[in-house]
């Protein structure tokens, strides 16, 4: 059930997830190689899972999702209180979409002009690069039904149907990245697959290597860190001849699946291959030459550095990121990319105890973009710990409370 038990710990999740399967402590900690002592403090609260690939493994002996793990997705509101999650959910899973043969007499195709929904669409990425993420869950559903009625109207068309299908992967592609965002990894799986599809029938390789950045959003949102790491390398070689030409779109995509692929091999702790995945992403950033946004990709050597720091979170090089990540500047960034970074510092600052420094980094993500920090499970795992170990003298009307309750880490 969305947003049943996301005020538990993840230690509370696995005790109830353990329990449902039978499985004393020690029989889950033979499962994973740690000693029962290990199982018995995560679950108590005493030691955090920071390493996803261990967060992975335990949901996969638990066989329940990564998700139901880290309590995801918990029900979506904006500032408004709107939550339009179910109306993205029905576009997405409408029965039309099954089968052409059965359903094509009721689409009734009509010749639309992809233009404008493009420019619309390319608006709702921009507000999602902004932060705005309900504004852009918002207009979802609409843009969905458009992309269902571009492709019905390509058949015997070229020129348009390429142009159509285009758009229609843009379309998917955003669903896929901003329902990863807010945890609802299945649908995001399901808009990133249509994102996939359509780029196909475009015959364009850059809108094909795009659609391929959501397929590696929604598998690294699952925990399939090899298969996101397998697309996005494949994706990236796709791109060999546009990359000989130097085109800066091309390029910006480019290095941004050797980014996402470098993310996929820290969570499955791979250190080589991470700094060779990272290395040939810098290269392409050094021949872009500046921090572009081809694609809304956010791509160049400053958002190279910053993944090669949430790369060293995920390894568990905690320090680094602390001594190098408050250094860093993206304030020229897309405000996605700006609080996705502020997020990891405040996660690196916590593990080392570091929580008023961790609390102030969050408060002042907040304020660029509640909703991106309020509906994170990162954010509210991070949050919950500090809550739990913060002195009672602090009061019930602190500031770390306060963001306590907007995240949903306590009641």
């Amino acid at each position: 059930m969305r947003g049943a038990g996301d005020e538990l710990s993840i230690g509370e999740r696995l005790a109830f997830y353990r329990r449902r399967r039978g499985l004393s402590q020690a029989v889950l900690a033979g499962l994973m190689g740690k000693s029962e002592d290990w199982v018995s403090k995560v679950e108590r609260g005493k030691r955090q899972v920071n390493r996803l690939d261990v967060l992975v493994e335990l949901a996969r002996q638990l066989r329940v999702t990564l998700n139901d793990l880290l309590g995801e997705p918990v029900l979506f509101e904006d500032e408004e209180a709107n939550d339009d999650v179910p109306a993205v959910r029905d576009a997405l899973m409408s029965p039309q979409r099954l089968s052409r043969t059965l359903f094509g007499s009721a689409l009734q195709p009509e010749y639309v002009d992809p233009e404008p929904v493009a420019r619309v669409t390319e608006e709702a990425w921009n507000q999602y690069q902004n932060g705005s993420v309900g504004h852009v869950i918002g207009v979802l559903p609409g843009l969905i039904r458009s992309a269902q009625q571009l492709e019905s109207g390509a058949s015997g068309r070229p020129t348009y149907a390429r142009r159509a299908f285009a758009v229609s992967a843009r379309i998917h592609h955003l669903a896929a990245t901003t329902l990863s965002k807010v945890g609802e990894s299945d649908l995001s799986w399901i808009a990133a697959e249509r994102a996939m599809q359509a780029a196909d029938q475009s015959e364009s390789p850059l809108v094909l290597a795009s659609a391929a950045r959501a397929g590696t959003h929604a598998l690294l949102a699952v925990g399939r860190f090899d298969d996101a790491l397998s697309l996005g390398e494949t994706a990236a070689r796709w791109l060999g001849p546009e990359i000989r030409e130097g085109d800066p779109g091309a390029l910006s995509l480019y290095g941004m699946l050797f980014l996402r692929t470098a993310v996929a091999a820290a969570r499955r702790q791979d250190r080589q291959t991470t700094r060779e995945l990272l290395r040939q992403a810098g290269t392409a950033a050094d021949r872009l030459g500046e921090d572009g946004n081809y694609w809304q990709t956010g791509f160049g050597p400053t958002n190279v550095e910053l993944h090669r720091l949430s790369a060293a979170l995920d390894l568990g090089d905690v320090a680094n990121v602390v001594e190098s990540g408050a250094a860093v500047r993206p304030t020229h960034l897309p405000v996605e990319r700006q609080v996705t970074h502020a997020i990891d510092l405040a996660r690196a600052l916590s593990q080392l105890a570091r929580d008023d420094e961790a609390l102030r980094v969050l408060l002042d993500a907040e304020s660029q973009a509640p909703q991106l920090v309020r509906h994170s499970s990162m954010v509210r795992e991070v949050v919950r710990t500090m809550y739990r170990r913060a002195p009672v003298s602090s009061g019930k009307s602190s500031p770390l409370l306060g963001l306590a309750e907007r995240c949903r880490a306590v009641r």
